[in-house]
């Protein structure tokens, strides 16, 4: 069994960054790809970025692409997402997916089998 925790969300003027973290607990980390998904009001969940077991390959959606960074600490069991030149339109429930999949290609929700609670992320305009 793999628990996710996000932390690090909270309230951002646009144009500004705010860091998301990950932190996992299980005995198998290092072998999970990690994703970022988040569902803003009304819409329905949505990719964001992914990262496989090594951090040799990451996708990320169009949306995100240029600003927001997926990374990873397999020693500190932890997932990374830095979020710059936030939108208001990036204002969502931001939620760490963990999955045994190899990321051959851009990652579909029910291809991860451990989510966390998820962390809300505002952004102001």
């Amino acid at each position: 069994q793999v628990q996710l925790v996000e932390s690090g969300g909270g309230l951002v003027q646009a144009g500004g960054s705010l860091r998301l973290s990950c932190a996992a607990s299980g005995r198998t980390f290092s072998s999970y790809a990690m994703g970022w998904f988040r569902q803003a009001p009304g819409k329905e969940r949505e990719f964001v970025a992914a990262i496989n077991w090594s951090g040799g390959i990451t996708y990320y959606a169009d949306s995100v692409k240029g600003r927001f960074t997926i990374s990873r600490s397999n020693a500190k069991n932890t997932v990374y997402l830095q979020m710059n030149s936030l939108k208001p339109e990036d204002t969502a429930v931001y939620s760490c997916a963990a999955g045994l999949l190899p990321l051959w290609t851009i990652p579909r929700i029910h291809d991860f089998d451990y989510w966390g609670q998820g962390t809300q992320v505002t952004v102001a305009s």
